[in-house]
């Protein structure tokens, strides 16, 4: 059977399900399962994925997206808008109205001052905030009372849905992390692992890189929900590992990012047990160029920092030669098939924000070659360029994952075609996107030539995406090594123009100028190199209900109406 066929049997199944909750946790116990284990529950100390959701399930936002990409009211009665009074006639602040009687999961109230107190969380000097983009524009956060939260802007913000909106910025609470303010935000063990949070589940156990336990909330604002009483989230392994736990034995009900060929897949659905669910959202897998010198000669605090230029990728030509040597629609056929498309955008969706790049989609060899020789890299004896007595080598690391490695090894043999060296690394997803300052081996402090891995962003607006990478947001000693300029790209006319796209209301022109940011970092620049338009496949079983595949938020945004199906 084909992969299509058994999506839209998905939906057809998702469709007709009955939905009923006879009273909270009368289901027993749902298992989850993320190959990517979680480090840290805490979105605002890492940018992984598999932390950002699973912490998802504990901590909440004001608002956040739903499976349309549409802006839905979370922990507060409506959405402020012009028209509603909410949103300020100049556009300069915008006022929540909490709703009233929620409780934080240790039964006190939730207030205004914790939303105030997590923007200055956030915003705290030498924090490291993972999420600072979110809090772009945000002169202050006032709290005139319990309930109301007003939110003054630096000048007019016409999209002002932001902080406190979507999985990447959910409120925590101030009394749990008062504390915690700053370079004192890592220190901060026992909150960063089992926060308080207003979610449907609570932490009751949590051993990092491996599995937490949770149970219901008995303070969740609805009193029939959440249907389970207790929720296992297991991590690690390997997809295809996850895969087989819910679609053929049935061990676990919720398999997440089944980064696996169709047919892998497709043979996995034939064991009975549970079904694929599929769609596409601002998911891309990129390789990142290092602006930076990750050498490990250099002292430590200064690698792979802006105080040492990258040796060989600081020429645009050598980027683009990297990249015009790639097929990406061989990559797309071997690693994605129908879940995947060949891309140049760093931003492929919505429609009206993906740029018209294309020329990166025809692989041209010869091209990069020629390329090569006018950087002045000449082909020596061994077959691997030289230049100025240096080499041509670089190494590439990524996660490690069946089809990374595939993808490395493909690209490695052809960029060993235009003359360059490669060594390859791959780091376990718990440890990679782990965000630990301590360790060498995350994908932000970045200690390697080019790595590879997937990213996408909170809704249907790329602001707050595309302004990841304005100078300031670069990893680096001061910020715990946190922030989302990974490749570390910095030009004063780029951080101009997200100024300008942060003032700019009229849709047209957000979409001009978003396309130019998009462009100035892929097809100019080639400092991202785009692979795959990913789609997001994951698998719940058959006896699993409630399931709504969301790809503009996190995969577990209604786990509260989940329920055994009898």
């Amino acid at each position: 059977m084909k992969l299509k066929a058994l999506l839209m049997g998905a939906v057809a199944a998702m469709a007709i399900a009955p939905v009923a909750h006879a009273e909270r946790g009368s289901d027993g116990e749902v298992k989850i399962i993320y190959w990517q284990a979680p480090s840290i529950l805490n979105p605002y100390l890492s940018g992984g994925t598999k932390d950002i959701e699973s912490a998802s399930l504990i901590v909440e936002p004001l608002a956040r997206f739903d499976e349309t990409g549409s802006l839905v009211p979370w922990l507060v009665d409506e959405i402020p808008t012009v028209e509603n009074g909410g949103v300020a006639e100049d556009l300069t602040s915008i006022t929540w109205k909490l709703k009233d009687g929620i409780k934080w999961s240790d039964g006190t109230p939730f207030t205004s001052a914790d939303v105030k107190f997590t923007a200055d969380y956030c915003m705290a000097p030498d924090g490291g905030c993972a999420q600072s983009a979110k809090f772009d524009g945000v002169a202050s956060v006032e709290t005139p009372d319990d309930l109301t939260v007003i939110v003054n802007f630096t000048g007019p913000k016409p999209v002002p849905y932001a902080a406190f909106v979507g999985a990447q910025s959910p409120i925590i609470q101030k009394a749990q992390f008062a504390d915690c303010l700053g370079a004192k935000a890592q220190e901060c063990t026992a909150a960063n692992f089992g926060p308080i949070g207003t979610g449907p589940f609570v932490v009751t156990d949590f051993k990092p890189n491996d599995v937490i336990t949770m149970k219901a909330n008995e303070n969740y604002r609805d009193p029939a929900k959440p249907a389970f009483a207790t929720l296992t989230f297991k991590g690690g392994g390997d997809a295809a590992a996850a895969g087989r736990a819910v679609m053929e034995t049935g061990e676990f009900d919720y398999a997440w990012n089944l980064q696996l060929a169709p047919d892998v897949i497709a043979k996995m659905a034939e064991g009975g047990k549970g079904t694929p669910i599929s769609g596409f959202g601002t998911l891309v897998e990129r390789i990142e160029m290092n602006m930076t010198d990750p050498s490990p000669d250099l002292p430590e605090g200064e690698r792979a920092t802006a105080k040492h230029p990258h040796p060989i990728l600081s020429d645009e030509r050598v980027r683009r030669a990297l990249s015009m040597a790639i097929d990406r629609n061989l990559l797309v056929e071997i690693g994605y098939g129908q879940a995947g498309r060949p891309t140049c955008n760093l931003v492929p969706a919505p429609e009206i924000f993906a740029s018209d790049n294309t020329d990166c989609l025809t692989q041209d060899v010869e091209g990069a070659k020629a390329l090569l020789e006018e950087a002045g890299w000449t082909v020596g004896a061994d077959g691997v360029r030289e230049k100025d007595g240096r080499k041509l080598k670089l190494l590439y690391q990524t996660s490690t994952n069946a089809v990374r490695q595939d993808f490395q090894a493909l690209i490695k043999q052809w960029w060993s075609e235009i003359g360059v060296e490669t060594e390859l690394k791959n780091i376990d997803a718990s440890v990679f996107f782990g965000g630990d300052p301590a360790s060498p081996d995350t994908f932000q402090k970045f200690y390697s030539d080019v790595e590879m891995y997937a990213n996408n962003f909170d809704g249907t607006d790329p602001e707050q995406y595309l302004g990841q990478y304005s100078c300031e947001k670069a990893p680096r000693p001061e910020t715990q090594w946190q922030g989302e300029n990974i490749n570390r790209f910095c030009d004063a006319a780029y951080d101009e123009l997200v100024a300008e796209l942060g003032k700019t209301g009229e849709i047209s022109k957000r979409a001009e100028i978003a396309k130019k940011l998009n462009d100035m970092l892929t097809k100019d620049s080639m400092t991202i190199v785009p692979l795959v338009d990913r789609g997001r496949v994951s698998a719940h079983s058959n006896s699993l209900g409630g399931v709504v595949l969301n790809t503009w938020d996190s995969e577990l945004w209604n786990a509260a109406d989940w329920y055994r199906v009898k």
